[in-house]
């Protein structure tokens, strides 16, 4: 079977037919997202770690579960794949007028608020708050990125760097103010405090990042993956001397654990 979209339609189709898998026919849309949703962080995964073998492979993962949802909403008499790619087609030809139209636009950021502009006009009604267009279903931290860009957008941002770098400084100071207020830590309005103001500071951190010019995603993606390294090193070392981290004392870890910094 040649490597075309048309054969992966085909076996798709194939799948979901009567003498196919049982378990793809039982698949419907709300189901199959899950899937497209873990696919498509392998894949981010792979990129991160730029690993081309497994990008090509995570890669054809996701189109694979976008082609299969799309055959779902096709059997259901919805649409094709033909009425995705035309609404796919004219969307990236109306929203590059400066690729495409008379538009001129110097820069990306130009070509930024240019999209977001023309992004309200087609939503119309439907689009009360410039916030709107922002899922609430994105992670935490990069629906933080996209309202905070969204609003900086409009004019409402810190002049620099520097002044939201000292708005960070402040949060954190609220949230170490309440950390060490009076009450019970284990109360639900202690909790529900230090939520908030810690949520305060991951916010202003965000706009930290953006303001740098660093998403914030990819910083503590590399954090995570910087820690995940360093531990298991730190697995190696216990393990060389016949021990689990589990095993040993707090002392001994951070003295492993400088160990391994000092290594990299």
């Amino acid at each position: 079977m040649p490597p075309t979209f048309a054969a992966m339609l085909s076996l798709i189709e194939t799948l979901r037919g009567e003498q196919g898998c049982p378990w793809d026919r039982k698949q419907t849309p709300t189901s199959a997202i899950v899937y497209l949703v873990e696919e498509a962080f392998e894949l981010v995964e792979a990129v991160t770690a730029d690993d081309t073998a497994a990008i090509l492979e995570e890669m054809g993962d996701v189109l694979f579960q976008v082609l299969f949802l799309t055959v779902l909403f096709q059997q259901a008499g919805r649409f094709g794949v033909t009425d995705v790619l035309g609404r796919n087609l004219h969307k990236m030809i109306h929203r590059h007028p400066h690729v495409f139209g008379p538009d001129k636009l110097d820069n990306a950021d130009q070509v930024k608020q240019r999209w977001r502009e023309i992004k309200q006009l087609e939503k119309g009604d439907a689009v009360r708050s410039t916030l709107d267009a922002v899922p609430s279903g994105l992670p935490a931290l990069m629906r933080a990125y996209r309202i905070s860009e969204r609003a900086a957008g409009i004019g409402f941002d810190w002049d620099d760097l520097s002044g939201v770098m000292a708005q960070a400084e402040s949060e954190w100071a609220e949230f170490n103010a309440e950390c060490g207020s009076a009450g019970d830590d284990a109360a639900p309005e202690k909790k529900a405090r230090l939520a908030e103001e810690l949520g305060d500071v991951l916010f202003t951190l965000v706009n930290v990042a953006r303001l740098a010019g660093i998403h914030p995603e990819t910083a503590l993606s590399g954090a995570t993956e910087k820690f995940v390294r360093r531990f298991k090193q730190m697995e190696t070392l216990a393990g060389a001397q016949g021990k689990g981290l589990n095993e040993v004392s707090r002392l001994e870890l951070d003295a492993l654990w400088r160990t391994v910094k000092s290594q990299e």
